[in-house]
């Protein structure tokens, strides 16, 4: 796969309807912020990449994690993006952002995302943030809890299947 070649329009507003075997929610995409890693993520959903995918990392009370077709943890697109977050940038409950490895720079990107289950104001601004859930948080928490608490790896104790990812903008 390649990465997109255009930033999504700043005008419009673009959203991705998560349907999940334990319920659907929805994250509003913030282009400003991150304008390659969500526009690379949009493209994604479009062409069905996120498809029968799993949360492959369930952290409870921090975030669960899916977006990569391998459902090991390793896998994305072929390619990355970058989007250095602000220093000022704080992850707190519902905001979705882009899982990397600790040897990648900051703000860079494949297709591993991940929402926060709960505030986080120790996490050191290196993810790119994408978006926040605008509806469904329920949802969110409910997945959050199929982990096991003491582990920090974050084994999921539950399948929780990623079914469809709707994106649509206007």
């Amino acid at each position: 796969m390649k990465p997109p070649t255009h930033p999504l329009d700043f005008a419009r507003r673009y959203v991705l309807r998560f349907e999940t075997s334990c319920g659907t929610f929805v994250v509003l995409l913030q282009p400003r912020t991150s304008p390659n890693a969500t526009s690379s993520v949009f493209e994604l959903a479009t062409t069905g990449y996120f498809e029968d995918t799993i949360f492959h990392r369930i952290v409870p009370g921090f975030v669960i994690q899916g977006g990569d077709p391998t459902q090991t943890g390793e896998g994305g697109p072929g390619y990355s993006t970058v989007d250095t977050p602000k220093p000022s940038t704080s992850y707190v409950e519902g905001t979705v952002a882009m899982a990397k490895t600790g040897a990648e720079p900051r703000g860079t990107a494949g297709s591993q995302f991940f929402v926060m289950t709960a505030a986080a104001p120790t996490l050191p601004p290196d993810y790119a943030v994408i978006g926040r859930v605008i509806s469904g948080m329920a949802v969110v928490r409910l997945i959050g809890t199929f982990g096991d608490p003491s582990d920090p790896a974050g084994t999921p104790t539950r399948t929780v299947v990623i079914r469809h990812v709707a994106a649509t903008n206007t």
